[in-house]
C-alpha cells in the first residue's frame, strides 16, 4: 500500500470509530481497553456492534503502525518536504 492508501485508510477508520464513540459516548481507546479484558455488553443488541468496533480500531493501529514504518522508511531517504510532495 501506498502512504496515501494508507492514509485513506486511516482517515476511514476515524469516521468509522467516531461513529461508534458518538453513539455509545466513549472514546474508543478507553473502550477497547474495557473489551479487550473480556468484559460483556450489558446489552445483547451491543454484541455485533462491539464487534466491528473492536475490528475496526485494530485494524485503525495496524494502519497507523504501517504509517509510521512507510513515513520512517520515506523519510530516510530525504526530508519531511519530500514526503509531502510525494503525497500531493
Amino acid at each position: 500500500m501506498s502512504l496515501q492508501e494508507i492514509l485513506s485508510d486511516i482517515h476511514a477508520l476515524e469516521e468509522d470509530l467516531l461513529r461508534f464513540e458518538r453513539l455509545y459516548g466513549v472514546r474508543s481507546d478507553l473502550w477497547h481497553s474495557v473489551y479487550a479484558s473480556g468484559e460483556e455488553p450489558s446489552d445483547d443488541a451491543w454484541i455485533l456492534d462491539f464487534a466491528e468496533w473492536a475490528s475496526v480500531y485494530r485494524l485503525w493501529l495496524e494502519r497507523q503502525a504501517q504509517y509510521r514504518t512507510e513515513v520512517q522508511r520515506t523519510h530516510r531517504s530525504g526530508s519531511l518536504y519530500s514526503l509531502i510532495r510525494k503525497a500531493v
